[in-house]
């Protein structure tokens, strides 16, 4: 864990609770993008996304499978429009380690953003995952709409916020579903291809065509790559084919088999 990674999220979490942050002496208000994300936050239950039916095929998607962190990608498809990305949530623990300095991709998100003061508005989220033992979890997702991102990667503070949604939903936890849990070790592709639905599910149902999707439960979760490709491939080369303009995986990983895994599901 590192202090560096705890100061750079104090920051950040101190600017959304003022309402407020300082660029070059300029005072960037935060506080009509924090209003209108509180207020459009809500918890898709697992129920509501399979209730849902995909809208009718817009266009031909345009796939990128790209070495870049979530936040990069959905930086640079940001500030062409609208956009939303995956957030690969802690189950248990709105923005994951992010107190603690872990470098995870959920923390990476919380500490250059405004997303935890979405994910504790949606307590039935976390508590239903600490109620349940099961480390398959479960497809419900949290819908964030335009989150205020206002730090890079490196922790430098953008000249203005750029507005993303974030659809935050636990990957199973194969690693340790394997040591702890092995029954349930022959369900871990079947629970991801329905919750990979449910994201899409609740994208579209935002009216939401650009994604940043990407290796979702490949790190410490310790899913294989090929597994989760292939549960997005199952829906967006068939029931929600062609529903998305432009999807990016964003896969920034030092082990180039990850990314090989998706590029073979969604060559470019």
């Amino acid at each position: 864990m590192s202090q560096r990674m705890r100061e750079r999220w104090q920051q950040t979490r101190a600017a959304f609770e003022r309402g407020w942050y300082d660029h070059d002496g300029h005072r960037v208000d935060l506080v009509p993008h924090l209003t209108a994300m509180r207020d459009g936050t809500r918890l898709y239950l697992p129920e509501d996304t399979r209730a849902l039916t995909p809208p009718a095929a817009r266009s031909t998607t345009e796939f990128e499978v790209t070495g870049e962190s979530t936040l990069h990608a959905a930086l640079r498809l940001g500030r062409g429009g609208p956009v939303a990305a995956l957030n690969f949530a802690s189950a248990r623990n709105p923005g994951g380690g992010v107190a603690n300095g872990a470098r995870a991709q959920e923390e990476s998100l919380a500490r250059s953003s405004a997303l935890y003061d979405s994910l504790v508005r949606c307590p039935e989220f976390y508590a239903h995952h600490r109620a349940h033992r099961e480390l398959l979890y479960s497809d419900r997702v949290v819908y964030s709409p335009g989150v205020p991102v206002y730090r890079r990667d490196d922790g430098s503070w953008l000249p203005e916020p750029v507005p993303v949604a974030f659809l935050t939903a636990a990957a199973p936890n194969r690693r340790m579903i394997e040591r702890d849990q092995p029954h349930d070790a022959g369900r871990v592709g079947a629970a991801l291809t329905a919750r990979a639905r449910a994201v899409l599910a609740a994208a579209a149902d935002q009216g939401h065509t650009r994604l940043v999707l990407g290796a979702w439960g490949c790190g410490v979760f310790g899913n294989d790559p090929a597994e989760v490709a292939a549960a997005f491939a199952t829906h967006l080369h068939g029931t929600y084919a062609g529903v998305f303009a432009h999807v990016v995986f964003a896969v920034l990983d030092r082990d180039p088999a990850v990314r090989a895994a998706f590029q073979a599901r969604f060559p470019g």
